[in-house]
């Protein structure tokens, strides 16, 4: 028997698909818990006419967003954070602090939850964070990670590290020649 699901059935199928299944299982389990109905002709066409309508509303949806697309993939997000040794922040960025930023510098509001940050950034550097707006349309916005003390105290940590290396090699050398 012929059903379309009404709702997600695990190793059967998703919402509004149409299902071969067995007519026991079809009269006595889904049709009378509401998880599908029977698939007479006219209900699969207007599954088929919804599906077709969902694409549609997608594909506009995509078009209208296109132009912010744009604008996101131009613009470059620079935060501050303090920030330790070897350039490891003592927080973390969130997606929300990139959406934020981001927002302030469209003048729209990007929701954070749209931001596709997999872990937060715990270190200085540069990013491609992409912003999931629609659909497949995906653009990715470049965010600057830098130290809140400036570029200066990024330079001095590193001088001050390799400053204490040439040391011990240098008390090296002196137990050598001892």
């Amino acid at each position: 028997m012929k059903v379309i699901l009404t709702e997600d059935i695990q190793n059967l199928g998703t919402t509004g698909t149409i299902q071969e299944v067995k007519n026991g299982y079809a009269r006595n389990y889904l049709l009378p818990r509401g998880l599908a109905k029977p698939a007479t002709p006219g209900t699969v066409k207007l599954i088929e006419q919804k599906k077709a309508a969902d694409e549609k509303k997608l594909a506009r949806a995509e078009e209208d967003n296109r132009a912010l697309a744009g604008q996101i993939e131009q613009q470059t997000v620079r935060l501050t954070a303090r920030v330790g040794q070897n350039g490891r922040l003592y927080g973390s960025i969130t997606s929300a602090q990139i959406a934020d930023a981001l927002s302030a510098q469209l003048g729209q509001e990007i929701d954070r939850r749209k931001v596709d940050l997999a872990e937060n950034i715990h270190s200085v550097g540069q990013y491609e964070v992409p912003v999931r707006l629609v659909g497949r349309l995906a653009p990715k916005v470049k965010v600057i990670v830098e130290d809140e003390n400036g570029p200066a105290a990024e330079t001095a940590a590193p001088a001050a590290d390799t400053g204490s290396e040439p040391e011990v090699v240098d008390s090296g050398a002196d137990t050598v020649q001892s």
